[in-house]
């Protein structure tokens, strides 16, 4: 419906159709090649045939992000290729899905070989001539479902770090770091060293950082719904404890030791210090 028609009528470029498509031929035909083994009954033929295919779902994933940007700029730039992606979305094959939603497809399709295989495997004897196919299957399976996963999260991820970057004001604090993962973010109160009254801040942890940040000013004419950065504590030297919050009282308080500070901050949330102390301390170790 998309992919033969768009190539025979050359609504798009050559190079734009493959990037917005990917493998998703040689996918399909992979898949189709499978389906004709398994009703023949040749499920070990086909469980080898399939499995030399399934690295083409990692690389429809990698190409994933890309294609939906190229995606966007044809519909924005190419009125044919418009007109034609709503009018094919309008099938009733589709059930009013969009193409967007659709080429997320072969990906979801993945999980469920993932399953079925494994439900295969599972009722399967070991005596079986199949059963050593469907193990290797399962196992290759897993492996690509696995590098689909990691490649989803990093990009979730960077999504995440570009959004609290955009949060702070300025660019003095570095928020995309290599390596660096975000964690969680929220309001805690920081209780003063000294008898001041506390202050309210919003935290963000990462894997390796914890950034402490308050309200610019409302009237602010630039920065009035960012945040400006108040301090950057490197977790490599830090120390979490709970000074209170071990019973069912009210809140809690956690005690971050760091070499020339000592941090103590407080919520009237029983379960979000608990929650807080539980990852702060997984991204201290």
């Amino acid at each position: 419906y998309f992919v033969t028609i768009l190539k025979a009528k050359g609504t798009l470029k050559p190079a734009a159709l493959e990037t917005i498509f990917g493998p998703l031929e040689t996918l399909y035909s992979a898949s189709h090649v499978l389906s004709l083994h398994l009703e023949k009954g040749n499920l070990g033929p086909g469980l080898e045939n399939f499995c030399q295919s399934l690295d083409l779902y990692g690389h429809y994933a990698e190409n994933l992000e890309q294609a939906n940007k190229t995606l966007k700029e044809q519909l924005r730039k190419n009125k044919s290729f418009r007109r034609f992606k709503k009018l094919q979305e309008t099938r009733p094959q589709f059930q009013g899905r969009e193409l967007e939603d659709m080429l997320l497809l072969p990906l979801q399709r993945l999980h469920q070989y993932k399953d079925f295989f494994r439900d295969l495997l599972e009722n399967t004897s070991p005596d079986t001539a199949e059963y050593q196919k469907l193990a290797k299957a399962v196992k290759s399976v897993s492996e690509v479902s696995q590098w689909v996963q990691d490649i989803f999260d990093k990009r979730e991820n960077s999504l995440q770090l570009l959004r609290v970057q955009k949060l702070l004001k300025g660019r003095k604090t570095q928020v995309l770091t290599p390596g660096r993962w975000y964690i969680r973010e929220g309001w805690l109160l920081v209780v003063p060293s000294k008898g001041e009254e506390l202050k309210r801040r919003m935290f963000f942890l990462f894997s390796d950082t914890l950034i402490a940040a308050k309200p610019c000013h409302p009237l602010h004419p630039l920065n009035s719904n960012k945040l400006s950065c108040q301090a950057v504590y490197p977790l490599h030297q830090c120390s979490v404890d709970k000074v209170f919050g071990h019973t069912q009282s009210q809140g809690g308080l956690l005690s971050l030791s760091f070499p020339h500070k000592t941090l103590l901050l407080m919520s009237s949330n029983q379960q979000e210090i608990h929650d807080w102390y539980r990852s702060l301390t997984v991204a201290v170790r």
